[in-house]
């Protein structure tokens, strides 16, 4: 069995950057019966989240005080993250896919890297309400399809994107939890090898229903 191993840079990472990984590995975790039987339960890790973005939005504020009382409620958080990460790399099983489909990534195993094409633009429709479904034609070599969205403004601007999963099809990629009514814009990057990644497709939009 190949040994894939979780990337934990998240450690490091920016609070911001610390807190989408986070976010997304909650998505991801939710009800994934790839992991059943997480160490940390998704309620924590959440609570974890919630406490860990007051603690920021209180820092920005300035005080000694909110300063460590952030670096306090972000190692708690990185604990919490840590031990979720040993867990998905014990029980992906060598699976590139599986291990994506936690929400964290994967650490280099190799200095050799394999070249992915970029996907061409993806085609948006409705589903569900509250769902996007997208569609690319396949990549060579590609073991899945990460996904990112973020919201449109009434003024054309893009905010922040968000982690939108990871998929293995990529003629049926389902963005879910999203606001119906509201314009999205949507990239695809292509994910395989040990840690090969392709460039993220051109952004592409639709309003979701």
């Amino acid at each position: 069995m190949t040994l894939i191993k979780v990337l934990v840079s998240f450690t490091t990472a920016p609070d911001g950057v610390l807190v989408e990984t986070a976010r997304g590995v909650l998505k991801c975790m939710t009800g994934n019966p790839a992991f059943p039987s997480p160490p940390v339960t998704m309620q924590a890790l959440e609570a974890a989240i919630n406490a860990f973005s007051a603690a920021l939005a209180a820092q920005r504020q300035g005080g000694t005080m909110a300063t460590a009382h952030k670096k306090d409620k972000r190692a708690e958080l990185v604990a919490l993250l840590r031990q979720l990460a040993a867990y998905v790399q014990t029980n992906c099983n060598g699976d590139l896919a599986t291990l994506f489909s936690s929400g964290f990534k994967s650490a280099s195993s190799s200095r050799a890297q394999q070249h992915l094409a970029k996907p061409i633009v993806p085609r948006l429709t409705n589903g569900n309400s509250g769902q996007l479904l997208a569609k690319i034609k396949p990549i060579p070599n590609a073991k899945c399809y990460e996904t990112r969205y973020a919201a449109v403004a009434s003024g054309g601007t893009a905010g922040p994107f968000q982690f939108g999963g990871i998929s293995t099809d990529s003629r049926a990629i389902i963005i879910s939890d999203l606001t119906p009514g509201t314009m999205y814009e949507v990239q695809i990057r292509a994910v395989g090898g040990s840690t090969g990644y392709s460039g993220w497709s051109d952004a592409t939009q639709h309003r979701c229903m």
